[in-house]
């Protein structure tokens, strides 16, 4: 494999680990509404559709429950399939498919069937694409056993994960913010992974842990820049995978600073903060707190498609810095 490392955006890191796939397993198939010709709502998959042809990259019907279910039952009988909502907010009409079949065919079967399914969700707000279209729903999925769940935050990661979970014998769902699409970073050439179920320590530091996901870890990165300034040291954990949650690197990183802040874009109750909390406050973690835990999720309520309202309804730079000040400085 080559070392060499180039700068690709968030999508074309993508677009590179399904070629890769496509290219390196016949079994692996993509299928998806808009993704041939049109190259996908985001255009993520490109020109794929003609360096693989239609039988390798397939449209879809406009039908979310029937489109996840094509793609699970071709898991069940020995393909690899990629199967892309066009917003993650549609998953919602295939819930059937991936909560009552994909998550627990393995187990109902006793391990005679494995589902190696992979499924795309563009996810977030940040688009003005209002309630229906903006939706993180992470935590739904990953409240569900037989699922894994990940949230890659750069391109590197992006294309490792993919491949990581084209990989994986069990049911992987990957959420990707719209907003990080465009995003550039080094990513390296050829096949590699990135482990699922394995957080990322994105800055060190010693006064406080900031666990993030997704979008949320740039912002807190840049958050941190900002304390530095004012003398506090945060340590930035991007969670990267939902379920399994690497709780080693959380309970490490808030035994060393003594505090823990949680911020992710989907709605705050309920979220994944919360296990997050919970997790820690039943680990050998809890007695070196010296603040209570602070979540920062979206607010109550749908996203709205006003631009200052949306940015208002979830977690922005100011709020970061302004709940963990308050935190390392003893106000909470």
């Amino acid at each position: 494999m080559s070392t060499e490392v180039r700068e690709l955006s968030y999508s074309q890191a993508i677009q590179e680990a399904m070629a890769i796939a496509l290219e390196a397993d016949e079994r692996v198939v993509l299928m998806g509404e808009d993704i041939g010709v049109y190259g996908g709502a985001f255009q993520v998959t490109g020109d794929l559709i003609e360096r693989f042809g239609p039988e390798r990259v397939m449209d879809t019907p406009i039908s979310e429950l029937g489109g996840a279910g094509v793609a699970v039952g071709a898991a069940v009988t020995g393909l690899r399939p990629i199967f892309e909502f066009q917003f993650s907010d549609f998953a919602t009409l295939a819930m059937e498919q991936i909560v009552n079949q994909a998550a627990k065919m393995r187990y109902m079967l006793g391990g005679a069937v494995s589902v190696p399914v992979v499924m795309r969700f563009p996810a977030g707000s940040g688009t003005g694409a209002a309630a229906q279209h903006s939706q993180s729903l992470e935590a739904w999925l990953g409240h569900v056993p037989g699922l894994k769940v990940i949230q890659p935050a750069t391109p590197h990661d992006a294309k490792g994960m993919l491949l990581a979970a084209v990989a994986d014998p069990d049911p992987v769902m990957i959420f990707e913010h719209k907003l990080l699409y465009k995003m550039k970073g080094p990513v390296p050439e050829g096949h590699y992974t990135v482990p699922i179920g394995k957080a990322a320590i994105r800055r060190s530091g010693t006064d406080l842990t900031i666990v993030a996901t997704s979008i949320m870890v740039h912002k807190a990165l840049e958050a941190a820049e900002t304390l530095a300034a004012e003398g506090i040291d945060v340590e930035v954990v991007d969670l990267r995978s939902i379920r399994p949650m690497d709780s080693a690197t959380i309970i490490a990183s808030v035994i060393k600073t003594h505090r823990l802040l949680c911020v992710y874009e989907g709605v705050k109750t309920l979220g994944i903060g919360a296990e997050i909390s919970a997790m820690i406050a039943e680990s050998e973690a809890f007695d070196r707190l010296d603040a209570p835990i602070v979540r920062l999720g979206g607010a109550e309520t749908p996203i709205p498609y006003n631009p200052e309202l949306e940015k208002a309804a979830v977690p922005q730079v100011p709020g970061i810095v302004a709940a963990a000040r308050d935190l390392v400085r003893g106000v909470r």
